[in-house]
């Protein structure tokens, strides 16, 4: 199989730096870079101190996928590099989700990472090495449009990474490539079995890279210790309904772990009051929100200005919605939107941007 990099038919003299993780799907990347004759570079990020992570599955750039990367380097006979840019995560990504968390938000750190070292440093790095292109291997799919490169959601659902990537900006778009939009995940390892790679069984990472089981609070308080720091769980009213052990155990649209007894309707962190360290929580119909303001957004839809969808989850399905001044609008209640999330904005498959969620707007039906 071949693959378009949208580099124009002679590969010849062409260069391509691959951005590999250890998993299969950077790793059939450089394989699909390598067949089209293009010089294939790969490059892999020592993103955190992969030493307690050695051995462990399910996570991106820990020493054994280092290894992984250069072997299937190795295996496609091209070339492999490893930079430590374990600093800059730390700073611009592991930092910050510890304090998200610690502000009462509910940080997207895989988005921070896009958005600093890997789609800044890594294109820096793609630049300087002479390429022509920096493909990665992520599910969303790179369309040329009449105004230039376009941003689209995968052509498998299950798997598109369009919401993680919607800070891209437009120069880094022109650079990028994501030569597996089109595909299922299933064909991707076909191709990297049929290629002979090591690693063409490997489970897919599930986890924040550098959160161990999921475990984010653990991370937390190792980053700020004084982060556990215990308070009230109250009503919408303010009343003193329990006791809680830290902000950081909780997120918006949290159900279990509240330990609150006698309520005759089940209760749901409806926001997590940093400065009063207070967990407010009420019923399921005290989520709804009819808007949600942005800051920090990123836009690539040009002069669109036609109807859009929004989605405010990675899991979530994109909802009908106007975008107004900075502010999503929703034509219905939305629930579990959370300040420190992202808002994505879509027109049909093309994503138009997006930015974070700073504040939310109670839908009227509670307020009534």
């Amino acid at each position: 199989m071949q693959a378009d990099f949208q580099l124009g038919s002679d590969m010849k003299g062409r260069r391509i730096v691959v951005a590999m993780s250890g998993g299969v799907d950077s790793s059939v990347v450089a394989a699909l870079a390598a067949r089209t004759g293009a010089e294939t570079i790969g490059i892999t990020l020592q993103l955190y101190d992969h030493g307690a992570a050695v051995g462990r599955a399910g996570s991106c750039c820990a020493g054994r996928d280092i290894r992984d990367a250069r072997a299937v380097c190795d295996r496609l006979g091209i070339a492999h590099y490893v930079f430590d840019y374990e600093s800059a995560f730390r700073e611009s990504v592991i930092d910050r989700f510890a304090d998200d968390y610690m502000a009462g938000r509910t940080p997207i750190p895989c988005v921070r990472c896009n958005q600093g070292v890997k789609f800044t440093d890594l294109l820096r790095l793609a630049r300087d090495l002479g390429a022509d292109c920096l493909a990665t291997g992520h599910y969303v799919r790179r369309v040329e449009g009449a105004a230039g490169a376009e941003l689209h959601r995968a052509a498998d659902p299950a798997r598109d990474q369009s919401y993680f990537l919607f800070a891209t900006t437009q120069d880094q778009l022109d650079y990028l490539r994501f030569p597996l939009g089109g595909m299922p995940k299933a064909q991707v390892r076909e191709l990297a079995a049929e290629i002979g790679l090591g690693v063409a069984a490997k489970p897919d990472s599930q986890d924040i890279c550098f959160v161990p089981d999921g475990d984010y609070a653990s991370v937390v308080k190792k980053v700020r210790p004084e982060a556990e720091k215990a308070g009230e769980i109250v009503d919408l009213s303010g009343r003193v309904l329990g006791a809680h052990r830290g902000l950081i155990h909780f997120t918006v649209g949290q159900r279990r772990g509240l330990e609150i007894g006698g309520s005759p309707e089940p209760l749901y962190v409806v926001k997590l009051d940093a400065p009063g360290n207070r967990v407010v929580v009420g019923p399921r119909r005290a989520l709804a929100v009819s808007a949600a303001r942005l800051s920090d957004i990123n836009w690539l839809g040009g002069d669109f200005d036609g109807p859009l969808t929004a989605k405010v989850r990675s899991m979530a399905k994109p909802v009908p919605a106007r975008f107004v001044d900075g502010t999503v609008l929703f034509d219905a209640p939305e629930y579990g939107v959370a300040p420190g999330q992202a808002a994505v904005l879509y027109a049909g498959d093309r994503v138009l941007g997006g930015g974070w969620i700073e504040t939310t707007v109670a839908a009227e039906a509670l307020a009534a």
